[in-house]
Formats: C-alpha cells, sequence, structure tokens
C-alpha cells in the first residue's frame, strides 16, 4: 500500500468522573459495561503492544517506520495511563477490577514466553481487532449520543489513535517477517488464538460486570446490547468483513481507507482542553 499515515502523540487528560463510571451512558448498563469491560484489557494489552514491538526495534531499517513505532508507543504509552484511571474509577464503583486485570497480565506474561516473531505477530491481530472497534464506533455517532463528555472523549480519543496506528505494527511485521508463506501462516495463525483468548476472556468479564452492576436479571437490558451489536442496528455483524479481511493474503491495514476520521482529532483536543480535570475527578 502506499498510504501512509504518520501517528501524532497527544497528551490528553479526560478526568473521568468516578461517580459516572457505570452510568455514564443513558442507553443503560448493559450498554455502559460493554465499553467498561474493554477498557479492563487495555493497561496490559497496550504494554504488551509496545514491548513486543520493541523487540525488533534494532531490526526495523527506514527513518518514516522508526518514527511511527516511536508515535506508536507514545500514543500506547498515554492510552495505558487513561485507561489506568478509567479502570481506577471502576473499581470505585465496586467492579472487580483487579482481579481480572491480574488474569489477563498472566496470559500476555505467558505469551512473552512464545518466540517475538509469535508476539508481534499477536500484537498486529490485535490491533486489527482494536482498528475494528474503533472504526466502528467513529461510524456510528449513536454509540455516544447523548454520554458524559469526558467518557464520549476518551473512547473517541482511543478510536482515533487506533485508526491513525493501525498499520505501523503490520508495516514492522512484514518489513521482519517477509511477505511468503511463513509469514502470512504465522499472522492468521496469531489472528484466530488471539481473538479466541480475547473474546473467551471479554464475555466471561462483561457478565460479571452486568452482574456486579445489578443488571443480570435485566432482560430489557440483554436484549439492548445484543441489538446493538448482533441485531439492529448489530455493529458488530457489520464490522464481520472487515474483520474477515485479515486473512487475506495481500490484506493491509489500509485497504480500509478511513482516514477521513483523522480529522476529528483537532477538535476533540480543543473539546479536552477545555474540561476541568480537577474538578471532573472530584465528582
Amino acid at each position: 500500500m502506499t498510504i501512509q499515515v504518520d501517528p501524532i502523540r497527544r497528551n490528553l487528560k479526560f478526568g473521568l468522573p468516578k461517580d459516572k463510571a457505570i452510568s455514564w451512558n443513558p442507553a443503560g448498563l448493559h450498554v455502559t459495561q460493554f465499553f467498561n469491560t474493554l477498557s479492563i484489557f487495555f493497561p496490559a494489552g497496550e504494554r504488551f503492544f509496545i514491548q513486543s514491538v520493541r523487540n525488533y526495534r534494532k531490526e526495523i531499517v527506514g527513518d518514516d517506520l522508526k518514527e511511527q513505532i516511536s508515535a506508536f508507543i507514545g500514543q500506547e504509552g498515554f492510552h495505558t495511563r487513561e485507561h489506568e484511571e478509567y479502570n481506577d474509577a471502576l473499581v470505585a464503583a465496586g467492579m472487580p477490577i483487579e482481579a481480572m486485570d491480574s488474569l489477563v497480565v498472566k496470559l500476555l506474561e505467558l505469551v512473552k514466553k512464545a518466540p517475538r516473531s509469535f508476539q508481534l505477530a499477536a500484537t498486529v491481530a490485535l490491533e486489527h481487532l482494536t482498528a475494528v472497534l474503533g472504526d466502528v464506533l467513529l461510524r456510528n455517532d449513536g454509540l455516544l449520543e447523548d454520554v458524559d463528555p469526558h467518557f464520549s472523549a476518551v473512547w473517541r480519543w482511543h478510536a482515533i489513535e487506533e485508526t491513525e496506528h493501525k498499520a505501523v505494527c503490520f508495516d514492522a511485521y512484514e518489513q521482519v517477517m517477509g511477505k511468503g508463506i511463513q509469514a502470512y501462516g504465522l499472522r492468521v495463525g496469531a489472528f484466530v488464538l488471539a481473538n479466541l483468548l480475547f473474546w473467551s476472556l471479554y464475555v466471561p468479564f462483561y457478565t460479571v460486570m452486568v452482574a456486579k452492576g445489578g443488571g443480570l436479571l435485566n432482560l430489557k437490558g440483554w436484549g439492548k446490547v445484543l441489538n446493538l451489536t448482533l441485531g439492529r442496528p448489530g455493529v458488530l455483524r457489520r464490522a464481520l468483513p472487515d474483520w474477515l479481511d485479515f486473512f487475506r493474503p495481500g490484506f493491509h491495514p489500509w485497504m480500509h481507507d478511513n482516514r477521513h476520521f483523522l480529522a476529528m482529532a483537532d477538535a476533540l483536543v480543543e473539546e479536552v482542553a477545555n474540561f476541568d480535570v480537577n474538578q471532573a475527578k472530584a465528582a
């Protein structure tokens, strides 16, 4: 692909109001916890992504890609910090985040014992997943309609930057591993395994989060999140073709050219600059 997008480090602080941690979305508890459960994975996951690409940093050639990797690491570092604060808000709301985060950490420690090529392939795989999820968010304005502005901003920021750097690790992988059948097989195998592990954790984590929020027996809430993801509008169901494109031998992340969403970044930065972070934290 000839498309080149250079990630930009945006050191934003959102001051998420802790008293709204499980009520920030007016669509209800089940939808709110759908997002909140994703946040559980990010601190450990982002640190793993950073390390997996650092494993090859000395072997990367080309100033452009080196700078993109450096910016990717910066972005992921800021994501880690803000989602740690996000998860602290969930802990304050009585959610068992620490136990679930510990499980994610232990799983990734096992992955770190695999060859570094597999670690990078797993990062490439999960970066595609986060890019698809980010695109889902940016394409569907209604997902964050009328929600608390701090939580809306943190999710839009993360989605924009996942879009912005979605090809960085992929390009690094192709440079160090090549484009042959062995490289293809490794990235596809890692993709299948990474998705199986992620969703096998996400579903029970999400169930626990809903139960702890008091919504386990709320059938209307379950129906709402099922419609959102799989029914109508079915945002995850409609994103399935993009997700499946990863299996194409000639796949590249920018074959899904959604660069126009990056134009939203400047307005978002200005929006966040107007937040009273200290007041939000005290709420």
